[in-house]
């Protein structure tokens, strides 16, 4: 008897402790699963204005092609290729230039606003010429430049091209795009984005899907977290910031805690439909009305033969005869059953009982289309 009470004993203890981690954790770890369920954070949802990156561009030359580079005919890979040479005391006039295994390219790079000296960005190369391929090329110091004319970077380096093409009597080979290529790190940041000295007062966050009950949810949060009177809202896109005097000397930490305010956005019903893939994306609660489709497919097949007709020649009067191409078409029309389904409540009941009739994606984009004329769908279709 006493083994069984302290048995029992030990049981009770060994469940009282468990439930004294348990509960705790528990308590801990709700809210957050909460949280994550509908909201999300405020640097989630958009960005701060002048928060942008700077197209960059150039113009340069790609060597060390095998000869698939840009024909002798081509006077800009000539003129470019005789300018580089004369860099180096070599002065050789562009119509005495014969080469294939130089091409002229576009540079394309971003700059971030945050780029510094000595950053390096990636950066794209296509062929603007006649090249057939850059494959195994590499390109030579090429400046890149932005819209108001300034130098900021310099791109160098050899090219990673996706794919190949080659050619030998008559027979080609290619695999994707072989004319662009990238440069993983290409280019070296030599000035970087001015910055605005001074403390900043305010700052305004841009929403990256404009939505008035968002802002106005984005800037009570913000109130909430971190005190009344510091976010307003101007208009569906922007919630204007206001720096308290005590942060602005280190507004890094206040933007930060910014940034970490979790907020629920409000979702606005879309439909996107692709219609090059047959992609069709659509929340699970967009809602309609209830609609009936029918449904029948109609399949049309024409085919069409090309003879010829030879004639016989008998005698010395036939001159005028000739021989002719004569085509014979045959057309053939089928449509199975037409289906019939009646939905009501979201978009994905819809596609659901559509799925079940064996109906295709694409014809399942038609309906959509026609449900939207009808008014019984409440969202925004988006066509890619």
């Amino acid at each position: 008897m006493r083994l069984t009470s302290f048995n029992a004993l030990v049981q009770r203890l060994l469940l009282a402790a468990l439930l004294g981690v348990l509960l705790p954790a528990m308590a801990v770890t709700a809210p957050a699963t909460a949280a994550a369920d509908g909201t999300v954070r405020v640097k989630d949802l958009g960005r701060l204005q002048g928060w942008r990156d700077n197209a960059l561009v150039g113009y340069g030359l790609v060597t060390g092609l095998a000869g698939t580079g840009d024909s002798p005919s081509n006077r800009a890979t000539r003129q470019a290729l005789s300018n580089l040479l004369s860099q180096f005391n070599q002065e050789i006039p562009p119509d005495q230039v014969q080469s294939r295994n130089v091409a002229v390219v576009m540079v394309t790079a971003s700059l971030s606003v945050l780029a510094r000296e000595g950053d390096t960005l990636d950066v794209t190369v296509t062929s603007s010429g006649d090249a057939r391929s850059l494959v195994g090329g590499a390109l030579l110091m090429t400046p890149l430049r932005a819209a108001n004319g300034r130098t900021y970077a310099l791109a160098q380096g050899p090219l990673s091209v996706g794919g190949y093409r080659y050619d030998a009597n008559g027979n080609v080979v290619q695999k994707n795009h072989p004319t662009v290529g990238s440069i993983p790190g290409g280019a070296t940041v030599e000035v970087g984005m001015p910055r605005t000295p001074g403390e900043t007062r305010q700052v305004t966050f841009v929403l990256g899907n404009p939505d008035y009950t968002t802002a106005m949810r984005v800037a009570d949060a913000i109130n909430q977290a971190l005190g009344a009177g510091v976010a307003e809202p101007r208009d569906a896109s922007g919630i204007e910031i206001r720096i308290p005097e005590d942060d602005r000397s280190r507004p890094v930490a206040f933007l930060a805690r910014i940034e970490n305010v979790w907020v629920e956005p409000d979702r606005r019903a879309k439909v996107v439909i692709n219609e090059r893939t047959g992609t069709v994306v659509a929340g699970g609660d967009v809602r309609i009305q209830r609609v009936a489709v029918s449904h029948g497919d109609l399949r049309v097949s024409i085919a069409a033969e090309t003879s010829v007709s030879q004639p016989v020649l008998i005698g010395s009067n036939a001159s005028g005869a000739r021989t002719a191409l004569v085509t014979n078409s045959q057309m053939d029309v089928t449509e199975s059953g037409a289906g019939f389904v009646a939905s009501g409540n979201t978009v994905a009941d819809l596609v659901q009982a559509l799925a079940r009739m064996r109906t295709n994606t694409r014809d399942i984009i038609s309906i959509l289309r026609a449900v939207k004329a009808a008014g019984a769908l409440h969202a925004e279709l988006v066509v890619q």
